[in-house]
């Protein structure tokens, strides 16, 4: 389960730092459509981490009370 996770949060990391890369890009372009990847870049910057700590968060609740009611019985 642990290397599970390693794997994961390193494809992650590979990925959030090739959106600052893309950000990056965007920002010293001047082609048509850079400010458009720009702003999706930093849309998808600040919402992917904000998405995966939420899925996290309820994750862990919801195994909480499982565990909670396993433990009950």
């Amino acid at each position: 389960m642990k290397k599970i996770k390693r794997i994961s949060a390193l494809i992650l990391a590979v990925f959030l730092f090739s959106l600052y890369g893309l950000t990056l890009y965007a920002a010293l372009t001047s082609s048509p459509e850079s400010h458009a990847l720009f702003m999706a870049s930093i849309y998808c910057t600040v919402a992917i981490p904000i998405t995966i700590y939420a899925y996290m968060l309820v994750y862990r609740l919801l195994k909480k009370d499982s565990q909670d009611k396993i433990h009950k019985e």
